[in-house]
């Protein structure tokens, strides 16, 4: 039977499909994504006070100072620490749920000053988020021990019968 060449293969009819959904969606999403931005832009420009555009930009700059210098080094370090362990999916489910609460309430807890409505923002935030994070380690660590790998325990081989006994 002649061998045929995976590239010159003929696909089947739900693999095109799938294929030229796939490509739908991609192109779609692109388009979106890029609309936003041009959406963004013209705001940017058009509604802004003339310095705002530097702010912005300066804002931005630092944004990605952050994120490359802090941000990637933790995350990477994470990742190698989660790596070896025996409870990665744990581990990593709960480092997921404190970097969400971490961004959420970091704007309430780097606040500057007091609010000039004091029922604007009336919760200690560092501490509870404090608490979140504790009880997101708690019920990680659960996790992680409730599916840890668990070794096979070994059955003894049961001995052979005296001699004689037959």
């Amino acid at each position: 039977m002649p061998q045929t060449d995976r590239k010159t293969a003929p696909a089947s009819p739900t693999a095109t499909a799938a294929t030229t959904a796939a490509t739908t969606v991609r192109i779609a999403l692109g388009s979106l994504g890029v609309a936003a931005l041009g959406f963004g832009a013209y705001e940017l420009f058009t509604l802004t006070r003339p310095g705002d555009p530097l702010n912005v930009a300066l804002w931005l700059a630092g944004a990605v100072a952050l994120h490359d210098g802090l941000l990637v080094p933790l995350v990477l370090g994470a990742g190698l620490f989660v790596g070896r362990s025996g409870s990665r999916t744990a581990l990593r489910g709960g480092l997921l749920t404190a970097g969400c609460l971490t961004l959420l309430a970091l704007p309430l807890m780097l606040r500057p000053g007091k609010p000039n409505n004091p029922t604007v923002l009336p919760l200690d935030y560092p501490v509870n988020w404090a608490l979140a994070l504790a009880l997101t380690a708690l019920a990680t660590a659960c996790v992680a021990w409730a599916t840890r790998p668990r070794r096979a325990r070994r059955t003894p081989e049961p001995s052979p019968p005296p001699p004689g006994t037959d």
